[in-house]
């Protein structure tokens, strides 16, 4: 098994142009990466080009490098569920498990030409037949879209959804806490 994290869409370029100030590849990802890999487990956590204005194109030509196949996990977070989703619809890959963090599938006036862009397509049906199980997390307080977004995923695609308490948008300034045990336990099962 292998495991790879997409991470999701921020909305303020310059801060997220600098590592030190970056915050869509920080959170729980680094640690479940370091879980995993403490497990003999090959993680991977690609750092996408310009998340704060996504390109399909030019997310899918860093992803189509990565090594997925039957035995890997695909976690994303917020927009990385909608890259993972119309990337897994576009190849037709078949893996092990997708699970989605606080996916986002919903357009709205307040996000860049790019990431509405991520989220204009319809959900390939048949990769609900090409994974073998698929995981959404959301929780009781997160935004009314994103809520609209998990159930989109959870229809389309026969996944089960797990709601969490208190979690928000699943970053830090929402859980506290840099740590999601939860999660690991899934990708472990």
């Amino acid at each position: 098994m292998n495991v790879v994290i997409v991470h999701g869409c921020p909305g303020n370029e310059e801060k997220e142009k600098t590592p030190e100030t970056r915050t869509y590849n920080k959170h729980w990802l680094y640690w479940l990466k370091e879980k995993l890999i403490d497990k003999g487990i090959a993680c991977e956590t690609p750092l996408m080009p310009e998340p704060w204005n996504p390109k399909y194109e030019d997310w899918k030509n860093i992803f189509d490098g990565l090594n997925i196949g039957k035995e890997t996990v695909l976690v994303g977070h917020s927009c990385g569920c909608a890259f993972l989703v119309r990337w897994l619809g576009d190849t037709r890959k078949k893996i092990k498990k997708l699970i989605l963090v606080a996916p986002w599938k919903i357009r709205s006036d307040e996000f860049t030409k790019g990431e509405n862009e991520l989220y204009d397509f319809e959900i390939f049906p048949a990769i609900k037949d090409n994974v073998k199980k698929v995981l959404i997390f959301t929780s009781d307080d997160e935004d009314e879209d994103g809520k609209k977004s998990a159930k989109i995923f959870e229809e389309s695609l026969k996944g089960k959804l797990i709601e969490m308490k208190n979690k928000g948008h699943f970053v830090f300034g929402d859980m506290g806490t840099n740590e999601f045990p939860d999660l690991l336990e899934e990708i472990l099962k």
